[in-house]
């Protein structure tokens, strides 16, 4: 049981990712007695889930155990526990474990993907947001590459080898050069009998381009680098349907397939649908200036489960704005706490940046809007996401395996590590 400090607040954190994180060490720091709550017992590092898809990393390289994360923390407490609703008049959340009171909370529960109504891509497609997905598209992908070794008909094994990533996204973009590094450096040099031009990689994208938020020169060079590196690129091409064999886009047109990667969207968790809060786009919860709900002012919400616009747009789902958002969170209720004014919260652009694949990505400066794309994009990009990394050790695996990787060209991570991996349609 945690120990909890007479005079300091409760405070209930929902989510282990980038923002509950944040938000609870900054809450023991002022004294506040921390109950962190995630359905999964690890903060995984989701901008390198890709990697661990297409074999360069391994689960443990990207993933931390939450519970060794607060070790020293005597005053966080965790809980492994799925939310299944929220009581704001009694200041209860109902877990799926038993129910809690709070003081304060904040919900960081992040995003899951969104299929946009249609079930059959739901079903049968790969998303990537959590470590078991990363696996099983891993597992799948390489399985894609021993079935077709030993099938004989030229149109299934033609099926096998088309790989479709939708979404024009970093998510897709950076899944795209993944599979086609693996593809060109490591497997077709196992696959002896493979006719590897039958491997087709298509990036597919319902708007006019990728990287919409980015500048023109850089989306330009990522399309330009993409093709380089045999990926098709397809802009103004919807989605409509996918069974697991054949992937139907708006018009008409089929695409014989076996493997589609969904990174077309991404909506707030449906946890938020059960609260009667008022939502916005993608369904996150509208919040007041300084993060709160604006009818239940001791709950902030942060992260990607929040809809806060910065000018005419809302701020992205990304790791820096949950930071952000964690701390101010954090230090609002230390000012409520003593009844002082609130701090109202104002994102500082860090910039953005995507690795595009080997030697190459695309990065946009904060403030300035500068751009630059190649290698010293690509140096950038290593960098900050090697330091951004939970744990020393994970940091220096990860560093050990991308300089092997580099020089050696070999993927140590290459597992299928499912029995189960024989049939064309994904496995559940």
């Amino acid at each position: 049981m945690q120990k909890k400090t007479q005079g300091s607040p409760n405070v209930v954190v929902i989510g282990a990712g980038f923002g509950g994180v944040k938000a609870a060490k900054d809450l023991q720091k002022i004294g506040a007695n921390v109950t962190i709550i995630d359905k999964y017992n690890h903060h995984v590092f989701q901008p390198l889930l890709y990697q661990v898809a297409t074999a360069e990393l391994s689960v443990e390289d990207i993933a931390h155990p939450t519970r060794d994360i607060f070790k020293n923390d005597k005053n966080v407490d965790f809980r492994l526990a799925e939310v299944t609703g929220i009581d704001f008049n009694r200041k209860t959340v109902t877990l799926d474990t038993g129910t809690i009171g709070y003081e304060y909370l904040i919900i960081a529960a992040g995003a899951q993907s969104n299929y946009f109504g249609m079930e059959s891509v739901a079903k049968n497609s790969f998303p990537l947001k959590t470590i078991d997905e990363s696996v099983s598209l891993r597992n799948h992908i390489l399985s894609r590459f021993e079935m077709a070794a030993i099938e004989d008909d030229t149109a299934k094994r033609k099926a096998l080898l088309n790989f479709v990533i939708v979404g024009g996204g970093p998510t897709g973009v950076e899944t795209a050069g993944g599979i086609s590094e693996l593809v060109r450096f490591v497997l077709s040099k196992e696959y002896h009998h493979l006719d590897f031009s039958e491997v087709q990689i298509t990036l597919v994208e319902a708007g006019e381009k990728l990287f919409a938020p980015m500048h023109e020169s850089l989306r330009a060079a990522t399309v330009k680098y993409l093709t380089k590196m045999g990926v098709q690129v397809r802009v103004l091409v919807q989605v409509t349907d996918y069974d697991g064999e054949r992937l139907t886009l708006k018009g008409g047109e089929v695409i014989e397939t076996t493997t589609v990667v969904w990174g077309a969207g991404v909506r707030a968790v449906e946890l938020l649908d059960k609260l009667g809060i008022e939502q916005a786009s993608m369904r996150r919860a509208v919040v007041n200036d300084y993060l709160q709900l604006p009818h239940n002012q001791e709950v902030f919400v942060i992260g990607d489960a929040t809809h806060f616009m910065n000018g005419e747009r809302p701020l992205p789902m990304i790791a820096p704005v949950a930071t952000q958002m964690a701390a101010i969170a954090v230090q609002n209720i230390n000012n409520m706490q003593k009844g002082k004014e609130l701090k109202k919260f104002v994102y500082a652009d860090v910039g953005s940046m995507a690795i595009i694949g080997r030697n190459y990505a695309v990065m946009t400066m904060p403030n300035n809007g500068m751009t630059t794309h190649g290698f010293i994009a690509w140096m950038g990009w290593l960098v900050v996401h090697v330091m951004r990394l939970v744990g020393f050790r994970n940091q220096a695996t990860v560093t050990v395996k991308w300089i092997w990787d580099y020089f050696s060209k070999e993927r140590v991570a290459a597992l299928i590590t499912r029995t189960h991996q024989h049939s064309v349609s994904r496995d559940k």
